[in-house]
């Protein structure tokens, strides 16, 4: 009867409770079957309280405003911690210093990973080849290289690329922008690695040396393809005649006597040029200028031939003909 009128107090409660006046089989629990449905329920509510946690960090997520502006550009952050850090990229500031290079960084996560070019700790590790990273970021980007993903695409040209640096470089071939100047000559670079070779034209500056000849090279580039001149290696063939060079440059410059191409135009004359070379020795003709001086004399020439020329004069080695005329 206790059954019966807690039963019908439900029913008055719920509304919509109805009772099966059949008699119900009585419940049967097998060994371990409590243990499983305990830990089934335990299972239950875990759940729910994630999916409830989720519901609201979401419901925060789209509700959060981002009440922190940059008042330089406008950009906007959650905290005031993230517009701080983004405030240094204004000002320059960078307040965490290397204590053994000096270095400086504006946060301290770029600090701990440069610490780690002087430790030589690098605690991410590719799965693959089982090459190591120094951060996080590192490992990605080198992962595509097994994946072969290239997440950046250029929206001119449509071609992909695996980092987005290399994508702002890319775009620079379709801008012009040259955001790197010599501080000597004031000519301009697309990329700071050019404009860090370009300098040792200046300095004089040959980092790299051939171990056959012992002559030394302005850049890594120029040494491999010197290195072909004594191995022989000519891994560049025309398509065409089948002729082989040492860099692809010189195979460009080749195929433009099957194509007649003279992609480099005078401004003064309209004379055209398969080599840039060949336009700038010919604007001499133009300008008067005499780009290439004696370190004796002083006597400016047009172009290094007539400069390596003269210099036998001084040295003696001045070549004779033998023809009697």
């Amino acid at each position: 009867f206790k059954e019966e009128g807690l039963f019908s107090e439900l029913s008055h409660q719920e509304g919509n409770f109805t009772l099966d006046h059949e008699e119900p089989e009585p419940l049967q629990i097998y060994q371990g079957q409590e243990e499983v449905r305990h830990i089934q329920i335990k299972e239950e509510e875990k759940q729910l309280c994630i999916s409830q946690d989720e519901d609201h960090l979401n419901t925060d997520l789209t509700t959060r405003t981002t009440p922190f502006s940059c008042k330089t550009c406008g950009k906007s952050y959650y905290d005031k911690s993230g517009l701080t850090y983004h405030m240094r990229t204004h000002t320059g500031e960078k307040p965490f210093s290397c204590t053994i290079c000096g270095k400086s960084y504006c946060d301290r996560s770029g600090l701990t990973y440069h610490m780690r070019s002087h430790t030589g700790e690098r605690p991410f590790s590719c799965k693959i080849c089982g090459k190591s990273y120094c951060d996080r970021t590192g490992l990605t980007n080198h992962m595509r290289s097994h994946t072969g993903e290239k997440p950046h695409s250029c929206e001119i040209c449509g071609k992909s690329f695996s980092l987005k640096s290399l994508l702002l470089v890319h775009r620079r071939t379709h801008t012009g922008e040259k955001p790197f100047r010599c501080i000597t000559c004031e000519k301009r670079f697309s990329y700071k690695s050019l404009l860090t070779v370009h300098m040792r034209i200046h300095t004089g500056r040959k980092p790299f040396s051939c171990v056959i000849c012992k002559k030394g090279l302005s850049d890594k580039k120029s040494l491999i393809n010197h290195m072909r001149t004594h191995t022989g290696e000519k891994p560049f063939s025309c398509s065409i005649c089948g002729k082989g060079y040492i860099t692809k440059n010189c195979l460009l410059y080749h195929m433009r006597t099957h194509t007649g191409e003279k992609p480099f135009a005078c401004p003064t004359c309209g004379k055209c040029y398969g080599e840039k070379s060949g336009l700038t020795y010919h604007m001499t003709t133009h300008t008067g200028e005499r780009r290439f001086s004696c370190v004796i004399c002083e006597k400016g020439f047009k172009n290094r031939y007539d400069l390596k020329r003269h210099m036998r004069t001084h040295a003696g080695k001045m070549p004779v003909c033998h023809v009697k005329i």
